[in-house]
């Protein structure tokens, strides 16, 4: 049985980024520590940091969100401890992520982020499957307010412009022209 809660957090959070097929980002883990009270933010972020430091999970910075995949060393890891992690904590981790898995994919699924070059701004806007990059579109605007305003409005635009974008790449042309 496991002593120190800080080993169980560590197994959670690799049972957790096991359980699904995309990454998770530090919010994403963090709301069902925090909602389920099994510890703290700060516990939790020093939890995660040790397994990117022991190669068990590795963190990828997107725009100013970091996302969490395990390792085939968490994977292993995971299987031989694994049944140190309760019951009761395992229905709630199975829970969390059926109940919210469309949320959670399509969170991680969808990223804009900017920065600058020259002297303007260029916005990165992509669409994610898992690992692979379904669509990415790079945009140059002239000033900070307008990359910041195309990031905010990417999550809740992305399917209707990839769609539009697709739909019209995919129309016959009129050969005439």
């Amino acid at each position: 049985m496991i002593q120190e809660p800080e080993t169980l957090y560590k197994l959670m959070a690799l049972y957790m980024l096991n359980k699904v097929n995309f990454p998770l980002t530090n919010s994403q883990l963090t709301q069902f520590f925090l909602d389920k009270e099994y510890t703290t933010y700060f516990t939790l972020q020093q939890v995660l940091s040790e397994l990117c430091e022991s190669n068990l999970i590795k963190s990828r910075q997107v725009g100013t969100s970091t996302r969490y995949e395990i390792t085939g060393d968490g994977r292993e890891t995971l299987g031989f401890f694994g049944k140190d992690i309760s019951g009761a904590a395992i229905s709630d981790m199975d829970e969390y992520i059926k109940d919210n898995k469309f949320r959670l994919r399509s969170e991680v699924g969808t990223a804009a982020d900017y920065y600058k070059e020259g002297s303007d701004y260029i916005v990165r806007c992509e669409v994610r499957e898992g690992k692979s990059i379904l669509f990415s579109l790079n945009i140059s605007v002239p000033d900070e307010e307008e990359a910041k305003a195309m990031c905010a409005n990417w999550r809740h635009q992305s399917q209707g412009i990839y769609s539009y974008i697709v739909r019209s790449l995919m129309k016959p042309q009129d050969q005439s022209r």
